[in-house]
């Protein structure tokens, strides 16, 4: 399967709310909240869509400063472990180099054992724990960071991961 990532659109919007419900329940973003965070200067939203432009996944960051703060990533449950997370994480990377950025922060649900596995794959550490961040069950979330991604070990260990994709 083709994995084409691509800018996320206000024509979007819609798909993306589908599939940000079914990940999620009835605690997802609004419609709002993707139009907001399109019209924001510092938001960078991803999509990832088959050759038949079926939305497979969606990813977003914010870029302030020298950090970038991955705000979403969701893969449509019919097409995990097929690369798709990878493929956004990898554009999300690749956006940071362009833009200067130096590290890249998230926050996880301690329970999301499959995401926690994609960013520990791509050299984010746990460095702390947000207690109750959650606030449908107030999970706690871990608080995950890259070292700076351009040095070295991040810069080969991304190289590794990109060679290894094309392989594929």
């Amino acid at each position: 399967m083709n994995i084409n990532i691509r800018r996320m659109e206000k024509t979007d919007v819609e798909e993306v709310v589908r599939l940000e419900a079914l990940s999620y329940g009835e605690h997802h973003w609004s419609k709002e909240s993707f139009y907001n965070e399109l019209s924001n200067n510092l938001a960078h939203y991803y999509c990832a869509t088959n050759d038949e432009n079926i939305l497979l996944g969606y990813a977003g960051c914010w870029h302030i400063f020298d950090e970038a703060h991955i705000t979403t990533l969701s893969v449509h449950p019919d097409f995990r472990k097929q690369g798709v997370a990878q493929k956004l994480m990898f554009s999300i990377i690749d956006d940071c180099y362009k833009n200067k950025i130096k590290y890249i922060t998230l926050e996880v649900r301690e329970s999301n054992i499959a995401a926690i596995s994609l960013y520990e794959k791509n050299g984010f550490k746990s460095i702390g724990t947000r207690k109750n961040y959650y606030q449908d069950n107030n999970e706690n979330a871990l608080i995950m960071f890259t070292e700076n991604i351009w040095y070295e070990k991040f810069k080969t260990l991304y190289n590794n991961l990109r060679n290894r994709s094309n392989q594929n």
